[in-house]
């Protein structure tokens, strides 16, 4: 009698072209197809910043969707605790150095929203959640802005920082996950994707 071998696990689609978290997932030893899509990340006026992420992260999942997939899709923001508007990407080095002379010498929230779509069944089931990390930037000076801003780190990155590369000494204390600040909270994405049979 030939032995059945055992099911495939399911394609898991990266909705993202984010180096980051694509870096994160092979980390933790999961197979991923990256297929990033095109989708509108404007901020609606008077839109709280978690409430924002887990929108978009849904319309990147919603793109990405393919039969007998389980696709991951996540967004991250900076937002500060007094303010409505969150922190996008600096579009300048001048706007950079807006964003971090706001962050120095406070603490701030950086919130990574993700949506996994399983799509193995009949109909598209919904797995999304949101993380939220506390960080404390130390005190900069104009100088000390200018150097980080010379490494053209802050390119591309929510609030005008990468925590994983230099401005790792700008940082002097995180309340909660470290990974959720890079881009994809890891433990909890990790643990999800086991639960769908995924990793």
């Amino acid at each position: 009698m030939t032995e059945l071998a055992p099911p495939s696990p399911p394609i898991l689609v990266l909705a993202s072209a984010s180096p980051r978290r694509a870096e994160l997932l092979r980390s933790a030893g999961i197979a991923f197809t990256q297929a990033p899509v095109d989708c509108d990340e404007a901020w609606l006026p008077d839109e709280r910043a978690p409430a924002y992420v887990e929108r978009v992260a849904r319309a990147k999942a919603d793109l990405a969707l393919r039969p007998g997939a389980v696709v991951l899709a996540a967004d991250t923001t900076v937002w500060i605790e007094d303010q409505v508007a969150p922190l996008m990407k600096a579009e300048s080095r001048e706007e950079a150095a807006t964003m971090l002379k706001r962050l120095a010498g406070r603490s701030h929230f950086t919130t990574t929203a993700v949506a996994i779509a399983d799509t193995r069944g009949a109909e598209v089931r919904w797995h999304p959640f949101a993380v939220t990390t506390r960080v404390w930037f130390r005190p900069l000076t104009a100088a000390q802005i200018g150097r980080y801003l010379d490494t053209q780190e802050w390119r591309d990155k929510a609030g005008a920082y990468g925590i994983q590369g230099a401005a790792a000494g700008l940082v002097r204390q995180i309340e909660g996950s470290y990974t959720n600040v890079v881009g994809l909270p890891l433990a909890e994405v990790v643990e999800l994707l086991e639960k769908l049979g995924v990793g």
